[in-house]
């Protein structure tokens, strides 16, 4: 699904992390193998991302609650949840 949307929407340029992914619990031994994929995903579309926004586990639910949409997918790779701010479409 990360795969799809950059082609659509574009990432907003403006802020200095428009990806937020949910930070691991501290104490939490998982290493998110995702986090990979994803940047290589974002790179693809967006050459100039530079990192992630790391959010805190509560602070990341309270956010997602005032996203847009939200769209919920089968993947079950622990700390895969992701948040995308869009950008500006340019007119071609």
């Amino acid at each position: 699904m990360l795969d799809a949307i950059p082609q659509l929407m574009p990432l907003d340029q403006y802020v200095s992390a428009p990806v937020a992914l949910m930070a691991v619990v501290a104490g939490d031994s998982v290493k998110p193998v995702i986090w990979r994929e994803y940047r290589k995903i974002i790179t693809h579309y967006e050459p100039s991302f530079t990192d992630f926004e790391m959010v805190e586990r509560f602070a990341f639910y309270e956010r997602a609650k005032k996203a847009y949409a939200v769209l919920a997918t089968s993947e079950a790779a622990q700390y895969a949840n992701v948040i995308l701010k869009k950008g500006v479409i340019k007119n071609l």
